[in-house]
């Protein structure tokens, strides 16, 4: 009966991580939307690197420095906003780390007020439990629509 009940606690423990997994990559969408750089930057580890086409940064103040002279406001509407959306990952959990992989798209507005998908992307990311929350260690973004 202990196995049993240590291996349903262990299984248990998976599903609670893949979810506060899944709230942390919506988390990172959300607050990248919103040009919350702060709070952006601190969904990653004190070691995390960011990795993509508006450079490399690594801890959540280098993270953030880089992306603030980077990454323009996300003009409210009229304006050509933007937003993204990102697939549900595949999540794999062992123990304190964890790799995800998703697809991600952008979606703006055009100038006719209508949705307009100009962006598919991939996101690989490795995972760590950091002073008992996840946090990104490493996340690598590649743009695959267009190519470069």
């Amino acid at each position: 009966m202990t196995a049993e009940l240590d291996e349903l606690r262990a299984r248990v423990r998976v599903l609670e991580d893949r979810e506060e997994i899944r709230n942390l990559l919506q988390e990172y969408r959300r607050t990248l939307d919103v040009r919350d750089m702060r709070a952006f930057s601190a969904l990653f580890a004190a070691e995390g690197t960011w990795t993509g086409k508006s450079g490399t940064g690594t801890g959540p103040d280098g993270i953030h420095d880089m992306l603030v002279a980077q990454l323009p406001d996300n003009p409210p509407a009229p304006g050509a906003t933007l937003w993204h959306l990102i697939t549900d990952p595949a999540i794999t959990v062992d123990g304190d780390r964890a790799r995800a992989s998703s697809l991600w798209m952008h979606v703006r507005r055009d100038d006719g007020d209508r949705p307009l998908l100009p962006t598919l992307g991939g996101y690989d990311d490795e995972l760590i439990r950091e002073d008992g929350r996840w946090r990104f260690l490493r996340r690598s973004v590649s743009p695959l629509i267009p190519a470069s």
